[in-house]
Formats: structure tokens, C-alpha cells, sequence
């Protein structure tokens, strides 16, 4: 903890409040550890079971996380605003920066000829009676969908694949209820679950996804939802592989009791084939984001499900938001419609799978296992997370630890191949196994 900030206060609020404060202010920075219970207590003259109601009630907002002997320390990335310069420091200069898990900008389908033409054809605005899903929108969606074998008689929108994902979570679970995640898996996932107060089950993942004794543990220790990655799967890049997805099928077939989330944000950026689970249980939803493929900054996402689970997220946006903007369904809708705008996402798919596939092969000449099957980021496992990471940054590439992926599964690296030119991967490669496998020293000599 920053020596810099002191928790105050006298009751278990209190001392939330405190803390709280500080993660606002950056006095508090992510992953900071707090004092431990006896010791914070003994310094503001009150009970440990004050400060432990305190830390529950942080945990329980997701605000900190406890690993055991690891103690009590800030989430990576708390649900409460911050001040912006601290949301991410700067990169150190001169560091090649891999650790963003971002598309390459320069491969993204420029939006000037789309919004123009939007500008040219407005209409009249559109009025809140008038506003929801575009009908053409939504017919273009159901192809799309129709093609990859993803049922979509019932469809909405969301503002994205996370805000689809938290409004699914929200319509079928409560607080304390149990949710099975890949792990390693999504960090920003993670952070979600924790913030609505739910319990994560990990679930562990090889190239072809979910490992189906996982998913059987998480089920028999009461997980109400399952949520998985089709494809690109971040950070390991597995995807369902069709003998994976016909285990799934069989192991959740008829469970009435679980909520099934797939989710498919790589989408049209994907090189291998998609091999959904969607109806494999009642109460299901299958989730496809733009961002990948056509920007981030376009946050739509298409939702599809049972008639029951699509109507809960349809009524309670209709509530709260209300809809996704019609000028960006519109926007989308150009995009989809435009062969040159697949060209291009069709371009970037390949570079990214050849950048992949390039940095892979070139761990595996080092001797390293390195996982990176689909998507824009390669898994690297290490024993040592914080020596590796150090000897990379001193080599002069950043890349994300692997502790923000992680619930229980094994130490790794997460190295974003994005914007990895060719002639980089050489080095970059090296520069991993001298990092990985650091030259012992030989120790004095008489």
C-alpha cells in the first residue's frame, strides 16, 4: 500500500469508504496490497471483524481480491472511476508494447466513406417510439448467424460483447451465485464477474477449449452459468474444437438449471470454423461483437438466445438505455454490406493468423510450448511470471502478465501479435526463451 495514504475510520463503512477513496484518488493503485486485517485494526483501534466486514464488502463490489497468504490487494482493474491519469501509466520509452490485446489500427476498415454516405441519406431523425433493432439490421444478422449454424430466430443488441454478457448475468443470476469462466480466461471478464457480486468457478482450457472435466467440476459445485469462448479465445487464442463441442453438447444436454453464454467476439477475424454449443441447454445466448474486426470503437454486439432469455435483456435495456443507436446499426449495416470492407477484414485475419503462426513455430525453435490456435494473441506458460516479465521489459518488450487472466491455472505470459511486424518475430522469440531460461550463474570461483 502507498505509504503515502492512510485508511481511516471506525466502523466497517467506514473503512470501506476509505479505501474506496483511495482506488479513486490513485492513492490506491491497482494491485496495491492493503495492511493485513490485525495489523489495519491494532492502527485504527478497532476489532479485526470490523475490518474484515470492511475488506468482504470491498470484495463483494470486486473492489479487492484476497489470495491466502497473498493477503488482501486492489483488483487490476477496480469498478469505480479513477482518475484518468491513472487508468494506465505511460509506456517506458523505447519498449515495444504487446501487452494491449487490441487489433491492429492499421488494419481496420476506414469509417470515412460509410459515415459519409450515412451524412448523405439521414432521413428524419428517429424519435424513442420509432427507436430499436433496424429490421434490415436484424435480418443481415440472422444470415451471418445462419451460416455458421447459430439459431437466431429471437435477436437482440447490446453495446458490446461485455455489456451483453453483464446483461445476461443480471437477467439469470443473484449475487453469490456461482459462474464458470475459462481459466485462464478474459481478464475484463473476471473483473465483471467479481463486481456483480457473483463467484467464479475457473475452468480449465486447452486449444480446443473448455476441458469437459472442468466444466463437469463446475457443475458439480453449483455453477448456475457457463460462459465460453468460441473462438480467438483471449488470452490462450483456443477455440471449440467440433469434437470439444459435441462433448459439451452431450455433458450439458438437457440442463434446465444453467445459463449457456457463448461468446464470439473474434467473429469474421476468425480463421477456423465455428462450432457453437447454442441450444445445447435451455436456457441459452450466443454473443458476436463488431469491435474485432471492424473497430473498437463500434460498440454493438448481436444477441441471439431462447425466446425467455432474449426477451429479459430486450425488456430491461428497454428500461435503462433503451437501444443501441440507430446510426451505428446503420453504420454496421454499410459495413457488412460492403465486399471491400470484407476484403480488408478478410486481409487482417490472415496477417494476424500469419504473425501467429510465425511467433509459435519461432518459441518452438527455442524448445517453448506456446499456445495460439486463433485470434491476435499467443500464450506463453512460464514457472516464473514477475523474472520473466522483468527480463523481457529489460530486453525492451512489454507484454501482459498472465496473473490478470489467472483464478487458479498456471503461471503464463500473454504476447498481443497484432501489430507484430514479421521482422520482429526473430527477436522477440529469443528474447522470450533468454527470458524464460535465464543463463544460470556460475557462482564464485576460489
Amino acid at each position: 500500500m502507498s505509504a503515502r495514504y492512510q485508511v481511516t475510520g471506525a466502523t466497517a463503512v467506514e473503512i470501506s469508504a476509505s479505501i474506496e477513496s483511495g482506488i479513486r484518488s490513485a492513492a490506491l493503485a491497482p494491485g496495491a496490497a492493503l495492511p493485513a486485517v490485525r495489523a489495519l485494526a491494532a492502527q485504527l483501534t478497532v476489532s479485526p471483524a470490523t475490518v474484515a466486514r470492511a475488506y468482504q464488502e470491498l470484495r463483494q463490489r470486486g473492489l479487492v481480491v484476497t489470495a491466502g497468504r497473498h493477503g488482501t490487494r486492489v483488483r487490476p482493474r477496480p469498478p469505480v472511476a479513477a482518475r484518468r491519469s491513472a487508468l494506465r501509466p505511460p509506456p517506458a520509452p523505447g519498449l515495444r508494447d504487446l501487452s494491449l490485446g487490441e487489433p491492429d489500427p492499421r488494419l481496420l476498415p476506414p469509417l470515412g466513406a460509410h459515415l459519409a454516405g450515412l451524412a448523405a441519406d439521414a432521413g428524419p431523425p428517429v424519435g424513442y417510439s420509432a427507436a430499436g433493432v433496424l429490421p434490415e439490421l436484424a435480418e443481415a444478422a440472422r444470415e451471418r448467424l445462419a451460416a455458421d449454424g447459430v439459431p437466431a430466430a429471437e435477436l437482440t443488441l447490446t453495446g458490446g460483447a461485455l455489456d451483453g454478457i453483464e446483461r445476461l448475468l443480471g437477467a439469470h443470476l443473484r449475487p453469490g451465485d456461482a459462474v464458470a469462466v475459462e481459466d485462464p480466461g478474459w481478464a475484463n471478464l473476471l473483473d465483471l464477474v467479481a463486481a456483480l457480486g457473483l463467484r467464479p468457478i475457473g475452468v480449465p482450457v486447452d486449444d480446443d477449449g473448455p476441458l469437459v472435466e472442468g466444466v463437469r467440476a463446475a457443475l458439480a459445485a453449483g455453477a448456475r452459468a457457463l460462459i465460453v469462448t468460441s473462438r480467438a479465445q483471449n488470452p490462450t487464442g483456443a477455440a471449440v474444437s467440433a469434437g470439444r463441442a459435441e462433448e459439451l453438447r452431450t455433458l450439458l444436454a438437457g440442463r434446465s438449471d444453467l445459463l449457456l453464454i457463448e461468446d464470439d467476439h473474434a467473429a469474421e477475424l476468425a480463421r477456423v470454423p465455428l462450432h457453437p454449443l447454442a441450444g445445447a441447454t435451455p436456457t441459452w445466448a450466443f454473443v458476436r461483437s463488431v469491435s474485432k474486426p471492424f473497430g473498437p470503437d463500434l460498440r454493438l454486439a448481436v444477441l441471439v438466445g431462447d425466446e425467455t432469455t432474449v426477451a429479459r435483456v430486450a425488456g430491461r435495456a428497454r428500461v435503462g438505455a433503451g437501444w443501441v443507436s440507430t446510426v451505428l446499426q446503420r453504420l454496421v449495416l454499410s459495413l457488412w454490406r460492403d465486399p471491400a470492407v470484407a476484403g480488408l477484414v478478410d486481409r487482417a485475419a490472415a496477417s494476424y493468423e500469419r504473425r501467429r503462426g510465425a511467433l509459435v513455430d519461432a518459441l518452438a525453435g527455442h524448445g517453448l510450448a506456446a499456445h495460439g490456435r486463433s485470434g491476435i494473441n499467443v500464450w506463453l506458460p512460464v514457472a516464473d511470471e514477475t523474472s520473466a516479465l522483468t527480463a523481457l521489459r529489460d530486453a525492451g518488450w512489454a507484454v501482459a502478465p498472465g496473473a490478470l487472466y489467472r483464478i487458479a491455472g498456471p503461471p503464463g505470459l500473454r504476447i498481443t501479435v497484432s501489430s507484430l511486424d514479421d521482422g520482429e518475430v526473430a527477436p522477440l522469440a529469443a528474447a522470450a526463451a533468454r527470458a524464460v531460461r535465464p543463463a544460470v550463474s556460475p557462482g564464485f570461483t576460489a
